[in-house]
Parts: structure tokens; sequence; C-alpha cells
């Protein structure tokens, strides 16, 4: 199957995470592809592993986390969703802020796209947020599928370019585990 290859010559399948990136800022789709990653140090991504491992303890063991994969044209996809009721056919996806709603949904959408690509219909989503006390339902349309299809092909322009996209200055920024990367010189 084909992938994308960033500046290194590595290969690059899409996953969730390029989705949300893609949603949220470019120069960190860009930076992540390309082996950078800073979510290690994180604290805030830390907040939101400790959120995701304690919230909801009373759904089944069996139930957490699920790998997914499929194949739109000839590239490879994959996705790993936080809670997946099979029974109900409900993807549960756990984040702690809605600050980047938007990627979120999308996120949600692309796992739900990941499933009629592997032949399963009629999945629904829902974003929990357990700090807020918030949820949201998520579904899939036509033109979602059609705006996922761009995104994908858009991720693989930004992943191949040799540059990096330059920094967005927006407020998200500050809670970013890329700004001091990014800000560095400022």
């Amino acid at each position: 199957m084909e992938c994308f290859t960033n500046k290194h010559n590595q290969k690059v399948n899409i996953t969730a995470t390029h989705i949300n990136y893609y949603f949220v800022c470019h120069r960190k789709l860009w930076l992540f592809s390309n082996g950078i990653n800073m979510e290690h140090t994180s604290d805030i991504v830390y907040e939101g592993k400790l959120l995701h491992e304690n919230s909801y303890e009373q759904r089944p063991q069996n139930r957490q986390e699920m790998m997914l994969s499929a194949t739109y044209n000839n590239i490879e996809l994959f996705g790993r969703v936080d809670f997946y009721d099979s029974k109900n056919k409900i993807i549960h996806e756990i984040k702690k802020s809605d600050k980047v709603e938007t990627a979120h949904q999308w996120q949600v959408k692309y796992y739900i796209w990941l499933f009629q690509l592997s032949g399963i219909q009629d999945v629904k989503g829902i974003i929990e947020y357990p700090k807020l006390r918030k949820t949201e339902t998520v579904e899939l349309s036509g033109k979602d599928i059609t705006e996922l299809q761009q995104c994908v092909t858009e991720i693989g322009k930004i992943i191949e370019n040799p540059e990096c996209p330059p920094v967005i200055h927006s407020k998200i920024c500050k809670s970013c585990s890329y700004y001091e990367f990014c800000y560095v010189g400022e």
C-alpha cells in the first residue's frame, strides 16, 4: 500500500492524530509527521492521559481502546478509538477540553469513516468532556466523507513538503506541547 513520505524519506501513514492536527495547526502536523514529538514533555498531554485512564472506570476493560485500519485510495489509514460500544455502535472519545472542538469532531468523523471503509455502517460518535460534564454527538454525512478525502490529500501535501509551515500565532498556541519549540526565537 502507498503512504506519504516525510522530508527524511520515512513512510508516514495517516492516523487520527494527523486529522486532529490538520484542523488545529498545519505546523504541528508537519512537525509530528517529521518525527518531532513534544507530547512526552507536556504536562497538558499528561493530564489528558490521566483523565482518559481515570474517567468512566465502570466501562468493561475489554471495551477500552480499539485499533482501526482501512485503505482509501491506496493509502493506509489508522485510528485508535478510546472506547467502542459495539452493541449500540457508538464511539466514545474522551477529551480534556473543548478548546479545539472542531478538531475533535473531525477526529471522531474520521473514526466513523474508518468503520464505514471496513464495512461497519450506522456508527455514531460521542465526544465526552468529563471535566466540563459535557457530551457531544457526532455523525458522518456524505459531505463530511468528501471533506475527509480532501483532508487526507492535503495532509499528504503537508507531510511531503520539505519546509515546515509557519507559526499560526493563535491563542491555542500557549497550551500546545510545541509552544516553546515554535516560539523559541521570539
